[in-house]
C-alpha cells in the first residue's frame, strides 16, 4: 500500500514536470492549456518616420559693404529624397558675433522653396542662412560667407570743410602753401588737394578757371570762392555756408572763418 501510493505520487510529480515543460497548467489533477494572450504577448511599436535633412544652395549679393549698407543672402532648399523643393519652414539670416550666431532677419519659405533675406551686418564677419526645421525636416545651416564692413566715409564737401577747419589759426605768409603757413590761394590749393584730390594752381586768378561755374544763389559749402577786381581774381576762399567763408586773408592775419568780403566774386564747384 505504501509503495503503491509512493509510485502514484511520483507519476503525478512527473506529469507536473512534463506539463510545465510543455507550457501547460496542472490544476486539480487536470492539464489546462494557457490562454493565447498569456502564452505569447504581442509587442507592437509604431516606427517613427525619420526627419529628412534638406540640401541647401545659397549665395550672397556682395561680400563688402559700407557701414549701414545691406546684404542679401538667397537660399534654396531641396528634399534630397525626391528632388522636390521644400515649401514650409522659416529661414533666418544670421551673423557670427563673438562665437555666437545672432539673427539679423527671418522669412518663411514659399512655394518656390527659395528665400532672399536682407540685413545690415554693421561689423565684419561671417553670415549664413539657417533653416530652423519642421516636424518633417531637420534644421540645417547654409554655407558661411565672409563679409567686410567698411567705415562710412564722410561726404566730400564735409571733408573739405573739416580740412579747412584744421588750419584755422595758421599764419598768413605770401607764397606759402602749407602745411603750417599759407597765402590765400596756397590755402585753397592745400585744402582741395588733401580733402578731394583736386589740384589747383597757386594763384587766385588762375583758380577761377577751374571747376564748374555756379550761380551765386546756388553755392554750397565746400565751393571755391574767387573774389575779383573787375574780372581779375585777387583772393580765394572756401564757402562755409550762411554767408561765411574760410580763408587766409593777408599778412599779419591768420586762417579763419569770417563773413564774405564783397559781392564781386565767382563760385567754382570742384566736387
Amino acid at each position: 500500500m505504501h509503495e503503491h501510493s509512493s509510485s502514484r505520487g511520483r507519476r503525478k510529480a512527473g506529469a507536473g514536470v512534463i506539463a510545465l515543460s510543455l507550457g501547460l497548467c496542472l490544476c486539480a489533477g487536470q492539464l489546462i492549456a494557457p490562454s493565447p494572450a498569456s502564452a505569447a504577448p504581442i509587442v507592437t511599436a509604431a516606427a517613427a518616420s525619420a526627419k529628412v535633412k534638406p540640401s541647401v544652395r545659397s549665395s550672397i549679393s556682395t561680400r563688402s559693404v559700407t557701414y549701414g549698407g545691406k546684404i542679401k543672402v538667397t537660399a534654396k532648399y531641396i528634399n534630397p529624397a525626391n528632388g522636390k523643393v521644400i515649401t514650409s519652414g522659416t529661414v533666418r539670416l544670421q551673423a557670427l558675433r563673438k562665437s555666437k550666431w545672432v539673427n539679423l532677419s527671418a522669412k518663411a519659405l514659399g512655394k518656390t522653396g527659395t528665400v532672399t533675406l536682407t540685413g545690415e551686418p554693421h561689423v565684419s564677419g561671417a553670415v549664413r542662412a539657417y533653416y530652423v526645421g519642421t516636424p518633417t525636416y531637420k534644421p540645417v545651416a547654409g554655407g558661411q560667407f565672409s563679409v567686410t564692413v567698411k567705415p562710412k566715409t564722410a561726404p566730400v564737401r564735409t571733408r573739405i570743410i573739416n580740412e579747412a577747419k584744421k588750419h584755422v589759426g595758421s599764419l598768413y605768409k605770401y607764397g606759402a602753401a602749407g602745411p603750417s603757413r599759407f597765402d590765400c590761394s596756397g590755402y585753397t590749393m592745400w585744402v582741395y588737394k588733401k580733402a578731394a584730390g583736386k589740384s589747383l594752381p597757386h594763384k587766385a586768378n588762375s583758380q577761377q578757371k577751374y571747376g564748374k561755374s555756379i550761380a551765386k544763389g546756388s553755392k554750397q559749402i565746400g565751393d571755391l570762392i574767387i573774389f575779383r577786381n573787375g574780372s581779375y581774381g585777387y583772393h580765394a576762399g572756401i564757402y562755409a555756408g550762411s554767408g561765411y567763408m574760410y580763408d587766409s586773408p593777408h599778412t599779419g592775419a591768420r586762417v579763419s572763418k569770417r563773413k564774405m568780403i564783397g559781392s564781386n566774386y565767382v563760385v567754382r564747384r570742384l566736387v
